[in-house]
C-alpha cells in the first residue's frame, strides 16, 4: 500500500489532505511526529501505526509491477526493498503475521506499513482499520532492485500547487520531482526532493526540511520498468 494505485504505481508530508484510513487508503493527514524509517537489515525493528487496503486496488499493479491480490500476505512499505519479509505484531492483541513487501506506501507520515486485507484479518485489524504494530525484518532479497531515497514534502489534489512547491524545492535543495498517486478520491500529486544513495543522507535532508516548517518523511524511489509516475 502506495500510488496507484494505477499501477498501484510509484512509489510526503501532507500539506493539505484528509486522513488516509484503513481499507480505503484515504488521503494523507498532517501529523507532527514522522516515523523513522528502518534500515534494511535482518532484525531491524520499527513501531508505528498500520493500515490496510483492499478495493479498489485489488487487481491493479503494485509499484513493484506485481498485480495486487488482497488475499495474499503482502504489504506496502515506504523504504524496505521489494521482496523483504517482515513480521508484523499487533501490539493490542499480540497476534502476528509475516508479509512480503511488494508495494510502496503508506504515503502518510504517521503510518509505517499498509497491509493486504488477508494480513490485516490475520492480526484482527480489519474492523478498526488501523492498529499500532511492531515490525521486524525477517529476510531481505539477495539482489534488491535499484533505486534511490528521496524525501516526501507535500501531497496535493491540484497539480499546479505541487508544481509550485517542486520548483521552490529544486531552487533550494536540488533535484525534485512529482509523482502521481491514484486514490479513490482521484489523483494526488506527491512532491519529493533529493536523490540520496542511502538512508542517512535522506534522513539528513529531511532534518533540514523540518527546520523550514515542513513535516517530511523518507521514501524509496524504485527503478522499475513500468510506472505511471511523472
Amino acid at each position: 500500500m502506495t500510488p496507484r494505485r494505477p499501477g498501484v504505481a510509484l512509489a510526503v508530508v501532507c500539506l493539505a489532505l484528509t486522513a488516509l484510513a484503513g481499507c480505503g487508503r484515504k488521503a494523507p493527514r498532517v501529523s507532527t511526529a514522522p516515523a523513522p524509517a528502518p534500515q534494511a537489515a535482518v532484525g531491524a525493528a520499527e513501531e508505528g501505526m498500520a493500515s490496510w487496503y483492499g478495493h479498489p486496488y485489488h487487481g491493479r499493479r503494485t509499484t513493484s509491477g506485481e498485480v495486487y491480490d488482497m488475499e495474499q500476505m503482502t504489504a506496502a512499505h515506504r523504504t524496505l526493498p521489494f521482496g523483504a519479509r517482515v513480521q508484523v505484531e499487533n501490539l493490542a492483541n499480540g497476534r502476528e503475521v509475516e508479509v512480503r513487501i511488494n508495494d510502496r506506501g503508506p504515503f502518510v507520515q504517521d503510518r509505517v506499513i499498509d497491509l493486504s486485507r488477508a494480513a490485516a484479518r490475520q492480526i484482527e485489524m480489519l474492523g478498526p482499520g488501523t492498529a499500532r504494530v511492531r515490525l521486524r525484518v525477517v529476510s531481505l532479497p539477495q539482489t534488491p532492485a535499484g533505486g534511490f531515497f528521496a524525501v516526501q514534502v507535500g501531497s496535493f489534489r491540484n497539480r499546479a500547487n505541487a508544481e509550485r512547491l517542486r520548483e521552490r524545492l529544486e531552487r533550494e535543495h536540488g533535484a525534485a520531482l512529482i509523482q502521481k498517486y491514484d486514490a479513490p478520491q482521484g489523483p494526488f500529486y506527491r512532491v519529493l526532493v533529493g536523490r540520496e544513495s542511502d538512508m542517512p543522507g535522506a534522513e539528513s535532508l529531511a532534518a533540514r526540511l523540518r527546520h523550514q516548517d515542513f513535516t517530511p518523511f523518507v521514501v524509496r524511489v524504485d527503478e522499475i520498468p513500468a510506472g505511471d509516475g511523472l
